[in-house]
């Protein structure tokens, strides 16, 4: 039998198959800037994370410099997000939500790298949301 086509039938991995929608779906203005920062997935938050801003779980994580900073191209830590699937995972079980929530996870985790506040990336996914997006 061809090994290819085994591939074929092995039931795709959810995560990654949001993942993939999230990062297909950007907008374009978030899309950009993945090229300017590393997205990792791990199954879920040290402790280290966690103490790191005060949370007793997370979705996503941000760290380093935002494009906003001055200097930021220089920094001598590379910036990335972090992505923690377990709870992701445990959090939506259905693909679908599963989908939206890693969208809306990369893309809130996207927002802090553009030096963008939570309050106001919460204004903005409220209004994505309420336009059906």
């Amino acid at each position: 039998m061809d090994p290819l086509s085994l591939a074929d039938d092995r039931a795709r991995d959810p995560f990654e198959e949001a993942l993939e929608a999230a990062v297909a779906g950007l907008p374009e203005l978030y899309a950009a800037q993945l090229t300017t920062v590393a997205v990792v997935v791990e199954q879920e938050a040290s402790r280290a994370q966690l103490d790191a801003v005060g949370a007793h779980g997370l979705f996503g994580l941000y760290q380093g410099v935002p494009r906003t900073a001055y200097g930021a191209e220089h920094a001598p830590v590379p910036s990335r997000i972090t992505l923690f699937r377990g709870p992701l995972m445990r959090h939506h079980p259905r693909p679908d939500g599963l989908r939206d929530a890693v969208e809306e996870t990369l893309i809130h985790e996207l927002g802090h790298h553009l030096g963008i506040s939570d309050a106001r990336i919460d204004e903005l996914q409220t209004i994505r949301r309420a336009q059906g997006r």
